[in-house]
């Protein structure tokens, strides 16, 4: 593996260089932003899980790895883009389950297992295809790279959907959070689409839409969780199986 390798798969990098995606670069700023937003609040709150500090973390690393790969746009930097997201995703969806739901260490496991697996598969479906397409000749794919966020997108429509359907008190954040995620990810499924229209693109709408989605998922669990031990409460009358 060449870790120097030029990646170009944006409608705003035309040549290679440090600042070839000005604004795709700047962007990245609303992780930073979402990742301070949701420090200051956990502080406001005493008690919080140690693993809310870790995607906050997380949130923070995906600001500065995206950043580094719309810089200096090659390999070794699109892992670091790539790697921050993902354990986001996994850890966030296990956070959900042990703290929302209070599932026990042992399901917790075979969740993992599954979040794992899910996320493995979709990476072997669409190498080669969605998520790096460096050669400038090589045909746009329809979703242009966006299948791979299939995992998040089923992830985030069950917790929208368990949680609205038992009345729980997330619900509102998770509906929020899921359709700012669809509407990000259809600006980023555009950003090669149009370029003849507006050779900006519209990966950095991605960014900005995106650092929301991940405060406000942060705000959820750090507004709604005291500790580990203390599951949030459904609604009274809610569905308890």
């Amino acid at each position: 593996m060449d870790w120097f390798a030029a990646v170009d798969i944006y409608c705003e990098r035309t040549a290679p260089g440090f600042w070839n995606e000005p604004l795709n670069a700047i962007s990245n700023l609303s992780f930073i932003l979402a990742a301070i937003w949701a420090g200051n609040e956990s502080r406001k709150r005493p008690g919080q899980p140690l693993v809310i500090y870790m995607l906050i973390a997380l949130c923070f690393l995906i600001g500065i790895g995206s950043f580094l790969f719309h810089t200096f746009a090659n390999t070794w930097s699109e892992l670091a883009d790539v790697i921050p997201i993902w354990a986001f995703v996994a850890i966030y969806i296990l956070a959900s389950v042990r703290l929302i739901g209070g599932v026990s260490p042992g399901r917790i496991l075979r969740v993992s297992l599954m979040v794992i697996a899910g996320i493995i598969i979709t990476f072997m479906a669409t190498s080669g295809n969605d998520t790096s397409q460096s050669n400038p000749e090589t045909p746009i794919s329809m979703l242009n790279g966006s299948g791979q966020y299939l995992p998040a997108v089923c992830a985030m429509l069950i917790l929208s959907t368990l949680t609205w359907k038992r009345r729980h008190p997330l619900a509102p954040w998770f509906i929020t959070a899921t359709i700012m995620f669809m509407i990000s990810l259809t600006f980023r499924t555009l950003d090669m689409h149009l370029c003849a229209a507006w050779p900006f693109g519209t990966h950095q709408m991605w960014h900005l839409l995106n650092g929301l989605m991940l405060g406000v998922l942060l705000q959820a669990l750090i507004r709604n969780t005291a500790r580990p031990d203390q599951p949030i409460q459904l609604a009274p009358g809610a569905m308890s199986d």
